[in-house]
C-alpha cells in the first residue's frame, strides 16, 4: 500500500501554549499539522534535556462525536479539559470558528494525516512510536506499511487493543520499557481518553500520548480514505457511514445535530493566556 509521506519538520522554536479558539465548548488549538508535530518535537527535546522526567503530554483531537459528548458527558468533558493540546479533527469545527469568531482556526487536522506529519517528524528527529490498539491483524499491518513508508522511523512497540482491564499496568509497563516516545492509542472515542487520562502518571519517560481512534484501520489499508475533494467539502463523515453505515449512521444522526447546536452556542476566541480548558 502507498502511503502518504509529508517532507520532514524542521525543530525550531515552539510556542509552548498556542493560542486557541473554544469550539462547541472545547478549547482547541489554532495550529496546522507540521506546526504541531514541530511541537512533538521540541517537547520531546525539553524531556530529553530534563532526563526524560517531564509528564507525558495528553495530545487530544475534538470532531463532531466529540463535541456532542462533551456537551452531555461530565466525565469526558474533564478528560478533554485536562489535554495539553487539542487539535481539529472535524472541518465542521473549522467553518465554525470562521463563522463565529475573529480567530480562526488555519485548518483542519485530521489525525489520518496527522499522524504522517508526526512520523516525518518523528523519523528525522530520532523519536520512537508506540502503537497500541485495533485487531492483531489491523495493529500488524498498520505497523507494517509505516515501517515501509519510513524505514528509519523507530517502532518500539506495538500490540493489539482487546485486553482485560487487569492487564492495563502490565501493557503500560511494556510501553515504558520499549522506551518509546509517543504512544499513539487506536481504540475508540471515550475509552482512549479516559486510558490515557488514568495512566498518565505511570508513562515515565513518555513525551506524548495520543488517543486516535480508527487510525490504525487507515494505516492498515482495510479502510479507505474519502476523496480529497470530499474531504475539503467536509462530508468524509458520509463517505465513511456509506462504507460502514451500521456501525455510523446512528452515530452521525444522534450526534450531528447536538454537535451543530453546541457549535453554535458555545464558540467562542480565547486570550492567548488562556488555561488548556478555556475557562477562566
Amino acid at each position: 500500500m502507498a502511503m502518504q509521506q509529508n517532507a520532514p519538520v524542521a525543530d525550531g522554536p515552539a510556542r509552548p501554549r498556542p493560542a486557541r479558539v473554544q469550539v462547541g465548548g472545547i478549547a482547541t488549538d489554532r495550529m496546522t499539522g507540521p506546526e504541531l508535530a514541530q511541537q512533538m518535537v521540541a517537547d520531546w527535546r525539553r524531556n530529553v534535556a530534563a532526563g526524560r522526567q517531564l509528564p507525558a503530554r495528553l495530545v487530544f483531537d475534538a470532531n463532531g462525536q466529540a463535541v456532542s459528548l462533551y456537551g452531555r458527558d461530565a466525565e469526558f468533558r474533564a478528560w478533554m479539559d485536562q489535554a495539553d493540546l487539542m487539535h481539529a479533527d472535524g472541518m465542521s469545527l473549522v467553518w465554525a470558528s470562521r463563522l463565529l469568531t475573529h480567530a480562526p482556526l488555519p485548518e483542519r487536522v485530521a489525525t489520518t494525516d496527522f499522524f504522517h506529519d508526526c512520523a516525518a517528524a518523528a523519523e528525522a528527529a530520532g523519536l520512537s512510536f508506540y502503537m497500541l490498539g485495533a485487531t492483531r491483524e489491523v495493529n500488524d499491518a498498520a505497523v507494517a506499511n509505516v515501517r515501509a513508508a519510513y524505514p528509519n522511523l523507530r517502532i518500539a512497540g506495538h500490540r493489539d487493543g482487546y485486553f482485560a482491564q487487569s492487564e492495563e499496568v502490565g501493557i503500560i509497563e511494556e510501553v515504558v520499557a520499549s522506551g518509546a516516545d509517543v504512544l499513539w492509542i487506536a481504540r475508540g472515542r471515550r475509552f482512549q481518553e479516559g486510558f490515557a487520562i488514568a495512566h498518565r502518571h505511570r508513562l515515565a519517560g513518555v513525551t506524548w500520548i495520543h488517543p486516535c481512534g480508527g487510525l490504525f484501520d487507515f494505516l492498515s489499508g482495510f479502510v479507505r480514505r474519502a476523496p480529497d475533494w470530499v474531504q475539503t467539502i467536509g462530508m468524509e463523515w458520509l463517505y465513511r457511514t456509506m462504507q460502514e453505515p451500521r456501525r455510523l449512521f446512528l452515530r452521525y444522526f444522534l450526534t450531528s445535530p447536538h454537535a451543530i447546536y453546541r457549535m453554535a452556542v458555545a464558540t467562542r476566541a480565547l486570550p492567548d493566556d488562556a488555561p488548556p480548558s478555556g475557562r477562566p
